[in-house]
């Protein structure tokens, strides 16, 4: 680690505080949840749809308590080779090779040379389980809907242990326990027993003046008018039937791609020609291009004039 690490929030108020001086604007229930998870120690599983802001959460932790962030990013066909730990094969056919050429080979001496921490790889679930106590990291489990059912089972064992057997080195135990942040955007039903495990929160889109704090802090050099236009505009895009509608995170892509075109407004062919940015479907992208576009955005300028 490059920084030392700092002792959890003692209070909702001082965990809103960590999260705000971030730049991540949070209501006070993510900020009560993430607060009772730090302090009783157990896994906070976070739910919602894409880009609303829950891996942003766990790189927010690392920073604010000092703690180095290990990502385990799931997806179909994750095995414990790639998420917990594997031999280093190759170096060890190396130094078998080189052992058998010195003629006097012990067998047993070779077996515990070759088995030992020196060719072990260690990978995300094993890596989040070497913290020292005070020091432990922040292990963020990203889109675990993507993974199968059976790696979902044997991830609860390890969540209820702390600790992973390697059958050539024995078990090996967490000195303290990570904090595990799961997300998942809902892709499918995550098994009751591993919620069990943890604290649950939805991560739902924010309301409007939330979204436009959002939009200020992370694109602060956005023009004002031009940022309340935005946010209004995709609080609406969000009412009618998309197949994706846009998150957080397209909302700050968005306000950013505006403002390097030096734009200080919306306008019809401005929000034709960027939405792209906005929508990554290409049914959405022609709804809005043929009307839904304009239709939205005369109803933001009225709406904004009439409250002027």
């Amino acid at each position: 680690m490059t920084e030392t690490a700092r002792p959890v929030p003692g209070s909702i108020d001082e965990t809103l505080e960590m999260l705000t001086g971030a730049d991540y604007v949070a209501d006070r229930s993510l900020a009560t949840v993430l607060f009772l998870s730090l302090r009783m120690k157990r896994p906070l599983f976070l739910e919602g749809e894409a880009g609303v802001g829950k891996t942003e959460i766990a790189k927010v932790l690392a920073s604010g308590l000092g703690r180095r962030l290990i990502r385990l990013q799931c997806y179909e066909g994750l095995d414990v080779s790639s998420a917990v730990y594997e031999w280093n094969y190759a170096a060890q056919m190396i130094e078998i090779r080189m052992e058998e050429a010195t003629g006097d080979v012990d067998r047993r001496d070779m077996e515990r040379n070759v088995f030992s921490e020196k060719y072990l790889i260690r990978r995300p679930v094993l890596e989040a389980l070497t913290g020292k106590a005070g020091a432990a990291p922040i292990f963020l489990i990203d889109e675990l809907d993507r993974t199968d059912e059976a790696f979902e089972a044997y991830l609860l064992e390890i969540l209820s242990d702390f600790q992973v057997t390697v059958p050539e080195l024995g078990t090996i135990k967490a000195e303290e326990p990570p904090i595990v942040i799961i997300t998942s955007n809902r892709t499918r039903e995550i098994h009751d027993a591993l919620k069990r495990r943890c604290l649950y929160h939805w991560v739902d889109y924010p309301d409007a003046a939330r979204e436009l704090e959002i939009v200020r802090r992370k694109v602060p050099d956005a023009n004002r008018r031009l940022s309340t236009e935005v946010v209004n505009f995709i609080q609406k895009l969000r009412e009618i039937e998309l197949f994706k509608a846009p998150g957080v995170a397209e909302t700050i892509d968005w306000a950013s791609a505006l403002t390097e075109l030096d734009k200080v407004a919306l306008d019809p062919e401005t929000v034709s020609d960027t939405i792209g940015v906005l929508l990554k479907y290409q049914d959405d992208i022609a709804r809005i291009q043929q009307g839904e576009g304009r239709r939205i955005l005369q109803e933001v300028k009225a709406e904004l004039s009439a409250a002027e």
